[in-house]
């Protein structure tokens, strides 16, 4: 079992998950506000072989590979006529949603206290 050979598949399996979209998400834009999620990305795996030989039974070989990842929001940039801040959000993908929604009513809002001032 060639275990290099292995290993080399799972790194460039890894590689080709990990890209700049993986860590920034696609913009959302609500009114008049940019919204762009930002992630946490971990993973991990392990790769394995080995053969042996027992003078009773019969010789052989086994390899194998195997491994796990997740992503967790971190954060989300929110950009709009004040300028750029960063959001942190705290608990994962229920948090991300409450944060969306907080910043789309927060938009709405002030939309429509401005038409109540023109």
């Amino acid at each position: 079992m060639d275990v290099e050979k292995l290993f080399g598949t799972a790194v460039n399996e890894i590689e080709r998950m990990l890209n700049s979209k993986t860590v920034v998400g696609d913009p959302i834009t609500i009114e008049e506000n940019t919204l762009i999620p930002l992630v946490s990305v971990g993973f991990g795996f392990g790769v394995g072989g080995g053969e042996g030989a027992d003078p009773k039974k019969c010789s052989g070989t086994g390899g194998g590979t195997g491994g796990g990842g997740g992503i967790k929001p971190v954060a989300l940039i929110v950009i709009n006529k004040d300028g750029v801040r960063i959001e942190s959000i705290k608990g994962g993908t229920a948090s991300v949603l409450e944060k969306v929604a907080e910043i789309a009513g927060k938009a709405v809002a002030e939309k429509s206290t401005s038409k109540k001032t023109d």
